[in-house]
């Protein structure tokens, strides 16, 4: 698969097969190696995909076009391009600059922001679709771009490089065809896999008898499923043909535009309506002193009243506030800085520090209700260690390289031993003998062949298909039993420098029903042996001798430490018994029908009866402070959801040691149901016991297969169950399986806003489908950080990002959108104020007449309270600066305050400062505050309208730039009045382990105060603590200098 990595050997050739096709009724594909096409018939060569990634939006000739639709798709937007046409339609009391000017400056400033973060994704892309690889092309190796890779072609892939596209294995440098990958980007398992190719192509290692091949391969479309491929091979030799077979906020934002655009339609039309309403009496339709031309006294009423209803609606259109968008923009590209410069998200061991790859999520952060995040390398660090160990009852520890017995120290005489006791070294022996380890070829390869009979020149490196395989035979090996590696059907095992050699004879594979793996072997002597390794539930139970009840208390202490559990046994055949069990393999294997249901019933015939040898506890390690943060986000209200493609009993066991499941927690389980029936039934059980026991917390665990079948026909009963959960694990699930569980928490009917977070390729789907992304920059690659929304290097950062950077800008972004609001509502309402009281004031013809300008031709023209100049510089010069520094710097609690205290999230949740009710409070306010300084400007003005001595009058000019002045004097105020107190410096959040931007000014004022007497300085009301973080005022005594000397 397309991000897997190679393990070893060195090298080995691949043939592509996936690619997308275009839509059609086949269920198969049919792939030439090569591209070697038939050449007679009517052979159509089939369409697929190129191998491009392309995560980008747009491209150099759809930028312009597809930019601008999805601008004006914006209802602000599209409002004001329609303004701007009406203006250059129709004769308007404004002019269409104070219209088209502001909405070029927002369209190109939103333009150039967009467009560079797009081109940060195209260099991203580039970076992948450019890497090289190796094809065979022509009889030889040819160099070429990821990109140019075709379906068909034959890919040589080396040691440690990634796969650049979906692939089958073909041959590899060893002889027996086979090789190892990791699939750490795909699913997040670390573990190898080991897959092997077909004995007809494995023998082809060169690149001239790849080049001759000639084969087909008939196999499925793509799927969802990672862990299935099913495909064959007809391989043509000297005109044979052989047949191989494959197994495998702008919401609130848009609403309160609407409502906006509704009050703007209602004074529109009340306008008009009263306006004719005025000319009903002839003596105002028509005076004296503005007469109608003849043109106008023939013109058709309702195209007048369209007209004048345009030209109302044109003179209140500042309501909208055209500027939000660029402001928000600008705000949150700049505010985006921040995260980047925060030292507490930077990572000193990697020198990682926090990314963003988009800012327009900024908010969202702080709105966060289900959480999403895969488990191996987000939540552990992807080290397995092993920890203790039970053999025959006794508990054991590894001190220095030695099995020690619990509570024994390695200077006791029982702790200090050099050599092993029987039980112990058949415990070891079982632990080095049951597993799927592989040792790395440069070390087997030696003239010695794979055995060191003179000792181990250099710690040997193991490979496995299970990380818990590889550290419990790595602990072997430190505490004397080595296992030397596998050849052909042997395995060699070194106790105390004694090598052994032991005949492998059959492999009873893992399977998650089964929960246990087992191997056959003859030992040195000739005796037949069954060693089997697997949860204590499927092991204890089929036992019949060994120390049962000590070791099954044993696991239970392990578990509760969080360790990962397994418990070891074996068993001992007589000739007879394993001739039964050989022939009983045999015919299973070979079944052609109920293939898989037979080799069960033989492998639970074989695995009975057996002795318990012990125990093992291994901890996969966790991340530092996941717990904590795990429970920070709880208390914060967020839910946790752990999505990861291991396996039920790893998955649990990491969940209990890292807190997202309680120890005092009901666990429930969906496992393992392969009908809807039984799924179902299960589903209804657990809805039940949730209702009956409401006052306990539940924890839910469901696997993928069990998932598709609850999606499929039962998806509300188990959203039911599963909002019902404190915490919901899934477990073996599938990139894209991930992906649907986000969206279908995403489309719930509450639209809660989701965050996932993952380190592989296997979580980029998942990631790209919640509200917001996070990639942690881990060990499976760059593809979740390419794909994320941000990017930071551990899991515990995720607190701060939320709690402090999320808190931060939504308080930040909700102020700064109901401040534009109500600073437009304050703006046009007393152009609304101004016709009104012109038109109540007619009788009075000669009274105020200097204010209103006559107001009949006033009311009748549509006449502006403001120059055409405020009107446009308004926000871009009178008001933009302080709401914009405002909205990147305000801090209404200390960062420190914020993090410890994780409830005060709940405080900003569900929206709660973007809700109706604020909206309300600052519409009524700007509607209150228009109404008191218009008003209190006309009464201050009176009749009394002479400015200078000379008489000069006031003109409507100078009432309107008086009105406007008091205005933007109140909005100012206004702002300073709702900020806590703006901290620049502090605000940059880069500054960690609670110390301050301000320390250093703090100190140079206390030198400064210092030469004052402490008399003066206790009367200046000045408390040094506040200076930081805190508003403080400076208030000068009757006999205090007016400055101080410094």
């Amino acid at each position: 698969m397309m991000g897997n990595k190679v393990a070893f050997p060195d090298v080995f050739f691949y043939f592509v097969f996936q690619g997308f096709d275009p839509p059609h009724q086949s269920d198969t594909r049919t792939i030439y190696i090569a591209n070697r096409f038939p050449q007679h018939g009517h052979y159509i060569p089939q369409k697929f995909a190129d191998n491009r990634i392309i995560s980008s939006k747009y491209t150099v000739w759809n930028f312009v076009p597809k930019n601008l639709f999805e601008q004006f798709r914006r209802v602000a937007n599209f409002y004001f391009l329609i303004i701007f046409l009406v203006q250059l339609m129709i004769d308007t009391p404004t002019s269409p600059i104070t219209s088209g000017l502001p909405l070029f400056f927002v369209i190109t400033v939103t333009a150039i922001k967009q467009g560079y973060e797009d081109w940060l994704r195209h260099k991203a892309d580039n970076e992948v679709n450019g890497a090289p690889v190796y094809v065979v092309r022509s009889g030889g190796l040819v160099k070429t771009r990821s990109k140019n890779i075709r379906v068909g072609d034959i890919v040589r892939v080396a040691k440690d490089e990634t796969f650049p596209v979906d692939l089958v294995l073909l041959s590899s440098d060893r002889v027996d065809g086979s090789c190892h990958v990791t699939t750490a980007s795909l699913d997040g398992e670390t573990n190898l896999k080991t897959h092997v190719a077909v004995p007809e192509t494995a023998v082809l290692q060169s690149v001239a008898n790849l080049d001759k091949l000639v084969a087909v391969i008939e196999c499925q479309q793509p799927e969802a499923d990672l862990y299935r491929f099913v495909g064959r091979i007809t391989i043509s030799q000297q005109m044979e043909e052989i047949v191989r077979l494959f197994w495998p906020c702008s919401r609130s934002m848009n609403s309160f535009l609407i409502i906006y655009l509704i009050i703007l339609l209602f004074e529109a039309i009340l306008s008009t309506i009263l306006k004719y309403a005025w000319q009903a009496e002839e003596k105002w339709d028509e005076p004296w002193y503005n007469g109608k031309t003849e043109h106008e006294r023939n013109s058709s009423k309702i195209l007048r009243f369209i007209s004048d209803f345009l030209a109302f609606l044109v003179l209140y259109n500042f309501i909208i506030p055209i500027s939000l968008y660029v402001t928000v923009e600008m705000q949150k590209f700049l505010g985006s800085f921040f995260i980047g410069w925060d030292l507490d998200l930077y990572h000193e061991e990697t020198n990682q520090r926090a990314q963003v790859n988009t800012s327009d999520l900024n908010e969202e952060l702080g709105q966060v209700e289900y959480v999403f995040t895969d488990k191996t390398g987000t939540l552990t660090e992807n080290e397995m260690q092993f920890r203790e160990c039970s053999i025959n009852g006794v508990k054991y520890q590894e001190v220095n390289g030695k099995l020690t017995p619990e509570g024994f120290s390695e200077d006791s005489p029982d702790g200090n031993r050099h050599t092993l006791m029987k039980e112990e070294e058949l415990f070891l022996k079982a632990v080095c003998l049951c597993h799927t380890v592989q040792i790395n070829a440069d070390q087997t390869d030696g003239a010695d062949g794979p055995w060191h009979a003179n000792g181990i020149a250099s710690p040997l490196e193991y490979y496995a298909s299970s990380p818990d395989e590889k550290a419990l035979v790595e602990a072997a090996s430190r505490v004397g039993v080595v296992f030397m590696g596998t050849s052909g059907d042997s395995m060699e095992v070194k106790s105390l420098g004694k090598p052994e050699r032991y005949r492998l004879l059959h492999v009873l594979e893992f399977d998650p029903n089964r929960r246990r793996m087992s191997v056959i072997v003859e030992s040195p002597s000739g005796e037949k042996l069954l060693f089997t390794k697997g949860a204590e539930s499927s092991i204890l139970p089929r036992s019949k001798s060994g120390e049962i009840d000590k070791t099954r208390i044993h696991v239970d202490e392990f578990a509760l430490k969080g360790l990962r559990t397994l418990c070891v046994a074996y068993r001992r055949f007589t000739p007879e018994e394993y001739q039964e069990i050989s022939k009983r393999l045999h015919e299973a294997r070979t079944a052609l029908q109920q293939r898989e249901e037979r080799l069960a019933d033989v492998f639970n015939f074989i695995e009975r009866d057996l002795e318990l040898l012990g125990a093992t506890g291994v901890e996969d390690k966790l991340q530092e402070k996941v717990q904590e943060t795990i429970e920070a986000l709880r208390l914060a209200g967020i839910k946790v959801w752990v999505l990861t493609g291991d396996k039920h009993e790893t998955a649990v066991s990491v969940s209990l040691s890292c807190g997202h499941f309680h120890r005092t927690m009901n666990i429930l389980e969906l496992v393992q149901h392969k009908s809807d029936s039984t799924c179902a039934e299960q589903l209804r059980q657990l809805a039940k016991r949730i209702k009956e026991d409401h006052v306990i917390q539940h924890g839910l665990v469901v696997d993928g297969t069990s998932l598709s079948l609850a999606l499929r026909e039962h998806e509300k009963l188990f959203m039911d169950v599963c909002k019902n959960c404190s915490a919901v694990l899934c477990c073996r699930m599938a990139p894209l399986q991930k992906a649907k569980v986000v969206r279908l928490l995403k489309t719930s009917p509450e639209k809660p806003i989701t965050l996932a977070i993952g380190d592989g390729a296997n979580d980029v789907s998942m990631i790209q489908e919640a509200h917001v992304g996070i990639g942690i920059m881990g060990k499976e690659g760059r593809q979740a950080v390419r794909n994320s929304d941000y990017a930071i290097a551990r899991f515990k950062f995720l607190s701060k990002l939320l709690f402090v950077h999320g808190h931060f800008y939504y308080i930040r972004i909700a102020t700064l959108v109901q401040y534009f609001f109500y600073k437009w509502r304050i703006n046009c309402f007393p152009h609304f104020l101004f016709f009104r009281m012109c038109a109540l004031l007619r009788h009075n013809f000669y009274i105020s007449s200097s204010v209103c300008f006559h107001n009949s031709n006033l009311y009748f023209h549509f006449q502006t309270l403001y120059d055409s100049v405020y009107l446009t510089l308004y926000n871009i010069c009178f008001t933009s600066l302080p709401v914009l520094i405002y909205s990147l710097f305000e801090q209404h609690v200390h960062p420190h305050v914020l993090q410890s205290k994780p409830v005060l999230y709940r405080d900003i949740s569900k929206n709660a400062h973007l809700g109706y009710k604020p909206f309300l409070y600052w519409t009524i306010l700007g509607f209150l505050h228009a109404f008191v300084f218009f008003y209190g400007s006309y009464l201050l003005m009176g009749e009394d309208t002479s400015l200078l001595g000379n008489g000069q009058m006031f003109g409507n000019w100078t009432f309107g730039t008086l009105v406007f002045t008091v205005m933007v004097i109140t909005v100012t105020m206004k702002l300073a009045e709702t900020g806590s107190g703006i901290n620049c410096m502090d605000s940059m959040c880069c500054f960690s382990d609670g110390e301050t931007a301000c320390t250093s000014v703090r100190r140079m004022l206390e030198r400064l105060m210092g030469r004052c007497s402490p008399t003066r300085v206790n009367r200046c009301g000045i408390s040094l603590n506040s200076l930081c973080c805190r508003r403080f005022s400076y208030k000068l005594e009757p006999d205090e200098p007016a400055a101080i000397d410094a």
